[in-house]
């Protein structure tokens, strides 16, 4: 028989348990159930909040491919509405911006890992290649970054133009490029190379150096410095 769960035993309800013991101890389909609050009412009857974590984990079976999921297919779920999805949606954003949080307003970066660490969260999970430039200055911090463009890396798309004028606009002495691979490929296209190449030879132009171009691809990376392609 269904039973709400503020009907539940005391120990078995998600907010009293982590109240409690630290939440923490909250499976991941309770965790889920905070999160949305409420059950709902489907065709098929009534579901907790609860029920409707063990729900999405039959259908996409962890966290993970839970938060990489776009709102409309999380709403093929019995229970989820547009409600519910954003709410997951949003938990899931709030995580990823706070993985790629920059600690301090001014970051040194000392390897490709760095860089990685701060840009993957953003990149990873995208359907589309984007295009991103950090500046740094003559200490190597970062002082800004930007979205130069989306849908693909191609030389009509990543201008140096674009990317130079913003970089000379902020006083940067450096740049790192990265891009992503939405196919989880962490190999270099030639265009990746030729694109790569043109950007350093703008750089050196302009006085600006083009420290690496890094190729994100799920929690991966490829540093073309390392590859020695820079």
């Amino acid at each position: 028989m269904y039973l709400p769960i503020h009907q539940w035993q005391e120990a078995d309800r998600p907010r009293e348990k982590a109240l409690k013991k630290g939440i923490g101890v909250l499976s991941d389909a309770e965790l889920i159930a905070l999160i949305f609050g409420t059950g709902t009412t489907t065709k098929n009857g009534k579901l907790s909040a609860i029920d409707l974590g063990r729900q999405l984990f039959d259908k996409f079976e962890s966290l993970n491919l839970v938060s990489r999921r776009e709102i409309k297919e999380l709403m093929k779920v019995p229970g989820i509405g547009q409600a519910k999805a954003l709410q997951l949606a949003a938990a899931f954003e709030i995580g990823k911006r706070i993985e790629s949080e920059v600690s301090e307003p001014l970051t040194v970066i000392t390897s490709p890992a760095d860089i990685a660490r701060m840009f993957a969260p953003k990149l990873r999970d995208s359907k589309k290649e984007e295009f991103w430039v950090v500046l740094l200055n003559t200490a190597n911090k970062i002082i800004g970054s930007k979205k130069i463009s989306e849908g693909g890396l191609r030389s009509s798309i990543v201008e140096p133009r674009a990317v130079f004028q913003w970089a000379i606009l902020e006083n940067a002495a450096g740049i790192v490029c990265l891009h992503n691979h939405p196919s989880g490929n962490l190999e270099p296209s030639p265009q990746d190379i030729a694109v790569t190449k043109q950007l350093v030879e703008a750089g050196r132009l302009m006085g600006i150096t083009v420290h690496d171009h890094l190729i994100i691809a799920g929690r991966g990376y490829t540093s073309l410095a390392e590859r020695g392609v820079l």
